[in-house]
This record gives C-alpha cells, sequence and structure tokens, in this order.
C-alpha cells in the first residue's frame, strides 16, 4: 500500500482522526474592531441569489460579503508593514499549507488572567518537557478562548482601555520570529495578537515580527484541547486570494489514535 493510500485508509478506519479547528463562519462571528478612524471589516454575510424558484428553479446559490481577516483566517506576511513587499496570500508555497504543530496550553494562566502573555522562558521550559519546537510547523497557543467566540461582546472583551485577551510579549513574539523555525502561529483570539498590544513597543508584535520574518498566523481556532501536546499535522488552505493580505480557511488537524 502506498503511504496516500495508507493515509486514506487510516482516515476510514478510524486510526487518524481528522479534527475540524475552524469556527463556523456566519453574520454572528466575531470580528475586530478598531477605533476610529481606522477602518473597519464587514461582518460576514449572505446574500441570496436564487434558491429553487423562478430566479433559479433547479438551484440554490448566494453572493457572499466578507473580509480577508474574518473569524478562522490565514495571515500571510503582506498584510503588515513589516513584510509590505512580502508574499501575499496566493503566493504561499502550497507544500507549506500541511505541516506538523504543537500544542502550547496556557487556558489555566489566561482563564486567571485575561492579559496574560507568553514569555521566552515558558516557551523554553515547554521544549524542556517536549522537545524542540517543529521546524517549518506550527505553534498553536491554546488560551481556552474559544469557549467565548459564540458572544462578540465577551470574545473582545473590551472596556474603557480597550480590548483585553491574552496573547505573546514583545520579546517573545520577536524570540519566535527570529530565533525558531516555525512557520507560524496559531492562537484561539481573535488576532494573533494581546488584546493590549496597540499600547506594546512595537505595537502588535506577532504581527510585526512573525509576518516580518516571512512567517505567517492562523486565528480564531477551536478544539485545540483535543490535539496532543506534539505529532497532529495541520492542513489549512486559505483562498488563493491574488493581491490578498489573507483569507478565511478551513484548519483541518490530522491526529493518530
Amino acid at each position: 500500500m502506498s503511504v496516500l493510500q495508507s493515509l486514506v485508509e487510516s482516515i476510514r478506519n478510524g486510526g487518524i482522526e481528522v479534527i475540524d479547528l475552524t469556527a463556523p463562519l456566519s453574520s454572528e462571528t466575531p470580528i475586530l474592531q478598531l477605533p476610529e478612524p481606522f477602518g473597519n471589516t464587514v461582518p460576514f454575510t449572505l446574500k441570496e441569489i436564487s434558491r429553487y424558484d423562478d430566479r433559479g428553479p433547479a438551484w440554490y446559490w448566494n453572493d457572499i460579503s466578507t473580509g480577508e481577516h474574518t473569524g478562522t483566517h490565514f495571515d500571510a506576511p503582506v498584510h503588515w508593514v513589516t513584510a509590505k513587499d512580502g508574499e501575499d496570500i496566493s503566493q504561499v508555497p502550497v507544500d507549506r499549507l500541511i505541516a506538523s504543530a504543537v500544542v502550547l496550553d496556557f487556558s489555566a494562566e489566561s482563564a486567571e488572567d485575561p492579559d496574560f502573555l507568553l514569555e521566552i522562558e515558558h516557551v523554553k521550559a515547554w521544549e524542556q518537557a517536549n522537545g524542540p519546537l517543529p521546524e517549518g510547523g506550527w505553534l498553536l497557543y491554546r488560551t481556552g478562548w474559544d469557549v467565548h467566540s459564540h458572544d462578540q461582546e465577551r470574545f473582545l472583551n473590551a472596556n474603557e482601555t480597550g480590548p483585553h485577551t491574552p496573547g505573546i510579549s514583545v520579546e517573545c513574539a520577536r524570540w519566535l520570529a527570529e530565533e525558531t523555525s516555525i512557520a507560524g502561529l496559531g492562537v484561539e483570539t481573535v488576532g494573533t495578537d494581546a488584546g493590549t498590544a496597540h499600547g506594546f513597543d512595537p505595537p502588535f508584535p506577532c504581527h510585526s515580527f512573525l509576518l516580518g520574518a516571512g512567517k505567517y498566523g492562523l486565528t480564531q481556532l477551536r478544539n485545540l484541547d483535543r490535539l496532543p501536546v506534539t505529532g497532529a499535522v495541520i492542513v489549512a488552505p486559505p483562498l488563493p486570494i491574488v493581491g490578498g493580505s489573507g483569507s478565511p480557511v478551513r484548519v483541518l488537524a490530522l491526529v493518530e489514535r
């Protein structure tokens, strides 16, 4: 049996479980809210074209309206000014869309403190216990924040000082970008940066450093609690939007059982 035939057979017989890490995409999907004077994306909408009626008697279809960075989505390097001459979403090599992944679980810390930040020492301690971060793979940062994804207000968790959601420190973001060989960072929150990252130096360091280094981002993931600490494979193919800065994406994890 070939490797590919073995893979398909393992999926069919349950030897490999396929876990959906994607949040459903609808008008209720939480979206990032930037303060004035910055522009904001539109909510996801469906506009019916026909549904088995005089507009089209045998078919149902819709127009969709959405932003590139709505719901579970893929950030391409060109999304940020530090990589303005980098890859757009259509230029991401397809062999980078299937990669190994590890899960760093800091959900308990994030439950205690919504402003919790991952630091370099956290990652190094994880490596001491579990081995190195995967070369060319994904670091999936579990904070448990996906439990709030049905409620935009709670998901963004904003007050008069701005949003408060867990993220990664400036020093750790720089280190992950410059000193590790990961392909990218995946998170459960609305974006790869902490809610308070607008006040960091530089602001939004995950975007600034990781995208600036040609790495990628995956956001608004769910079901990370169902993945092993190591050993999963992530399949994350975005739409190849020419000139696009990102795309909604269906993220699947393959896990041996």
